[in-house]
């Protein structure tokens, strides 16, 4: 996609200040010489360095992540994303980028961590059903929603991918499980509240002519 030049700033604005670290910064360059999880020529290298596929994929995955009761009931209940939510979607973005980008050891050593974290996380949704951060089944569903949300908004708004890019067989075994939800609307309410997006771009300045004597 082709932006102006001044919406391209205002563009690669709001990425930067949503990628910032909110702990440490984090070096993609070191080690270096070390690959990442996945190679240069990968479909995943071309989405993510497009913000338009990130921003509109992302809210559109998110959507679809809550639409399955258990993982709705475990990201609502068990992170700050109603508390913080422009930190939440700061670590969010950030992992995504070094899972993508960064050097394999650093990407292996984040999501460790995130499994840690996330071996604490277990509950029951309202309707009763159990549900554990780790289950594989659940980690399927939020991997392959993030993939069909990015892989769509970059076909739809920057390039048309092919019918060989996309696997929505996953989508058509879950199908009979999602379920409308109030906190869907929630969720969009907290991201038309959230300021994650900088001011609107100003324009440069036009210098003053000389008048004419």
């Amino acid at each position: 996609m082709t932006l102006a030049p001044l919406l391209q700033r205002w563009v690669e604005a709001v990425a930067h200040s949503l990628l910032q670290s909110p702990d440490a910064p984090i070096d993609f360059a070191y080690p270096a010489g070390e690959e990442a999880l996945v190679p240069p020529n990968s479909i995943s290298w071309r989405i993510f360095k497009n913000p338009v596929a990130l921003f509109v994929g992302g809210v559109a995955a998110v959507i679809l992540e809550l639409a399955e009761p258990r993982v709705r009931t475990g990201v609502w209940e068990h992170t700050s994303f109603r508390t913080d939510p422009l930190r939440r979607l700061q670590r969010t973005g950030l992992a995504a980028m070094v899972t993508v980008y960064g050097p394999r050891s650093v990407a292996e050593r984040m999501i460790a961590g995130v499994v840690c974290a996330h071996s604490a996380i277990a509950g029951h949704t309202p309707a009763g059903q159990p549900y554990r951060a780790n289950d594989v089944e659940l980690l399927s569903w939020v991997q392959a929603t993030a993939c069909y949300g990015f892989a769509q908004a970059y076909s739809r708004y920057v390039r048309p991918l092919t019918r060989a890019e996309f696997d929505e067989a996953l989508f058509t075994a879950v199908r009979p499980q999602l379920e409308p939800s109030p906190i869907l609307a929630e969720f969009l309410q907290i991201m038309r509240d959230v300021p994650v997006f900088p001011g609107p771009p100003a324009p440069r300045a036009t210098p003053a002519r000389p008048r004419r004597s």
